[in-house]
């Protein structure tokens, strides 16, 4: 007797998946699966809150080609709905669509009930205020007959005459309305300036306000910070999911899409610079302005980020000796990238370290400055690829680490990213092995009498699975190697065997959440990647000990720096120099946006950082596999130790104690 056909569904950006018999419905595996995506209507085809979109394709990562032909046709309700409330070309209502081939569902994030929450707020920072565009009013000398002089000659004396600046040529997008924008003025205009060589902007009358937008182009999200150029002041801020993520939730399933269909990076790049020119007229409209007054644009970003950006093929970067197309700092027209701002605006791309250490990790260097100390800082940018930065004035070293998704709450059984509802802090009875949790969008812990426990709990995001794993290992739960204990079962109705291992069930009811071995086991590749390459760089520096430890990126800014030592996510530094800079990436973008000698300052320093490549230095292996035992199979972390008692190593390296309790 033949199996049941089934088709496998891999829904984007959660990353769960599934398979499913033909006819099923698109909203039905969602619901089977976890999957956040709305409905209000009950599936009748009428609120249409349910949309959704296959994506085209060969998806190596998932071993399938997904084709919207995987899906059944439009039919009468559909169509309906498309003709009275109108549908976006590829879109198609969860409800209706019926699953008959393998698939890659991407859901936007308007048909999600729990948006991301996109943690890249602009962070308080001095920043000394030089911009490389300036406002010049003029008053401009009118046509005469007696002199056959053109009018962008006589603007051109006006700035010469008024402002010392000698004879700058025009962008040729203001040509064509240079002539009524002067006559508009009554011969009284408003220059643009960029570097005092270049007319980039021209108004009627006097402005005295110019703005421009700093963006991180990350992985999973993008975040915009528009800003006053004059004074530095943060109009607006706003993040939204990088649209690419339907591609492939890491950067290497991108670059495999791309290997696999020619031609994929301009779908990558055009999507990606659709998804900048929405997050722009978001932040500009929260400000009550329009994209067009947008006239300077600086972008971070890692590199494979950065090339798609600007629109170059990132197979190179998928594969040793990892080379980029450019390093250096690169700048364009926003409008020959098709981006909708001011008509002379201008893009500054920042430039890269190396090809896994991008802008991104410039951004962070510029806004930390560790080449201006003398203490041994670690920089880290934790993310799906962590970048990682030490050293100080007299030396600076660079790698990156493949950590993957899962801190991120991806391939993680109950993860998922940072919205109302996600688990965020947790604690762990040392005793009796009972938790109690915060979620995001509520101030109370879960066993606090105020707390309501109709509270809607949706899964566990990044900062919650670090707490949840090192939470587990100072409870015995799990031994230093990462191994589930099942003999707990026998006192405690939170261990629960799982087939041939257990699992620590989180949360009773709806929906139920465990952390499996698997889930394990996943966090220890990841943090074992990261520690592995910050103990290879401090190898190579020659230090043994930190003076301090920076957390950087989105993710990093939430985790508990005892838990993330506790896991051995980062070596033992003294809690009190362990902090958090925030969207540090997004600062140094703002930074050079506010700041004209930030640019060549942070251009300077990248030609100095040392890279290593950790992808060939064979110490980095025998760093990794240490490093995936809690919190580290060899190293000792007495800071950490004056916090916690951490569970005692048996002569195998497991934990031969119970009892790791937190001080205080």
């Amino acid at each position: 007797m033949s199996e049941q056909v089934s088709h496998k569904v891999i829904f984007t950006p959660s990353g769960k998946r599934g398979h499913f018999p033909p006819g099923t419905t698109v909203l039905d595996a969602a619901r089977a699966l976890g999957v956040d995506l709305d409905s209000v209507c009950g599936g009748r085809g009428i609120c249409g809150r349910c949309q959704c979109e296959a994506s085209a394709g060969e998806f190596a990562k998932h071993g399938i080609v997904s084709a919207a032909t995987n899906l059944s046709p439009v039919e009468a309700t559909e169509a309906r709905f498309a003709e009275k409330r109108g549908l976006a070309p590829a879109r198609r209502l969860g409800c209706q669509a019926r699953i008959f081939g393998n698939l890659v569902i991407d859901v936007p994030a308007g048909s999600q009930m729990h948006r991301q929450v996109v943690r890249k707020r602009a962070e308080a920072h001095p920043i000394r205020i030089d911009p490389v565009v300036r406002l010049h009013y003029v008053e401009v000398a009118e046509p005469d007959m007696h002199d056959p002089s053109s009018d962008l000659r006589r603007l051109q004396n006006a700035l010469r005459d008024q402002w010392d600046i000698d004879a700058p040529p025009i962008d040729h997008a203001l040509l064509p309305a240079l002539q009524k924008t002067l006559r508009a003025g009554n011969w009284r205009v408003t220059a643009a300036v960029r570097h005092g060589r270049e007319i980039v902007g021209l108004w009627p009358g006097l402005r005295d306000r110019l703005q421009g937008l700093a963006v991180d182009i990350g992985s999973t999200t993008l975040a915009a910070h528009l800003c006053d150029l004059a004074t530095g002041e943060v109009l607006a801020s706003s993040g939204m999911m990088n649209p690419q993520i339907r591609f492939g939730e890491d950067l290497m399933s991108r670059v495999s899409y791309v290997m696999m269909n020619p031609g994929g990076e301009a779908e990558l790049t055009r999507v990606l610079r659709e998804g900048l020119d929405t997050l722009a007229g978001e932040v500009a409209g929260e400000a009550g302005l329009v994209p067009a007054d947008i006239i300077e644009v600086t972008i971070v970003g890692n590199p494979v980020m950065h090339h798609l950006f600007l629109g170059l093929d990132p197979t190179e970067l998928g594969g040793a000796p990892f080379a980029l197309t450019i390093d250096g700092a690169h700048e364009a027209r926003a409008a020959d990238l098709g981006l909708h701002f001011s008509p002379g605006a201008r893009i500054y791309l920042l430039p890269c370290i190396a090809g896994h250490v991008g802008a991104d990790a410039a951004g962070m260097v510029l806004s930390e400055g560790p080449y201006l100390h003398d203490e041994i800082r670690l920089l880290v940018d934790v993310g799906t690829n962590a970048e990682i930065v030490l050293g100080n004035r007299q030396r600076l070293l660079a790698c990156s680490s493949p950590t993957g998704p899962a801190f991120e709450g991806a391939q993680i059984s109950c993860g998922q990213r940072a919205a109302p509802g996600a688990i965020e802090r947790i604690r762990i009875n040392r005793d009796t092995l009972e938790p109690r949790y915060k979620v995001i969008g509520n101030d109370l812990w879960s066993d606090d009498p105020r707390f309501d426990p109709a509270t809607p709990v949706t899964g566990i995001c990044g900062s919650g699975i670090i707490e949840v794993i090192a939470e587990m290992f100072l409870a015995g739960i799990i031994s230093a190697t990462g191994v589930m204990d099942g003999a707990l079962a026998a006192r405690s109705p939170r261990i629960e065997a799982v087939g041939r291992t257990f699992a620590y069930v989180v949360r009773e009811g709806e929906p139920r959440l465990l952390v499996y071995q698997t889930d394990v086991r996943a966090i220890q590749l990841a943090k074992a990647a990261l520690y592995a390459g910050a103990k290879l760089l401090m190898q190579r520096y020659g230090v043994e000990k930190l003076d301090r430890i920076t957390l950087a990126g989105a993710f990093g800014t939430h985790i508990d720096p005892v838990h993330a030592m506790v896991l051995g996510l980062i070596p033992d530094c003294a809690p009190d120099k362990v902090a958090s800079a925030g969207n540090a990436a997004g600062t140094g973008a703002r930074i050079a946006l506010l700041n004209a000698a930030a640019r060549l300052e942070i251009e300077a320093q990248v030609r100095k950082i040392e890279k290593i490549e950790t992808a060939i230095e064979p110490d980095f292996q025998a760093h990794f596999v240490a490093a995936m035992a809690f919190p580290h199979g060899s190293d000792a972390f007495p800071e950490l130790g004056k916090l916690v008692d951490l569970p005692a190593r048996n002569a195998s390296g497991g934990s031969a104690s119970r009892r790791g309790r937190r001080r205080g």
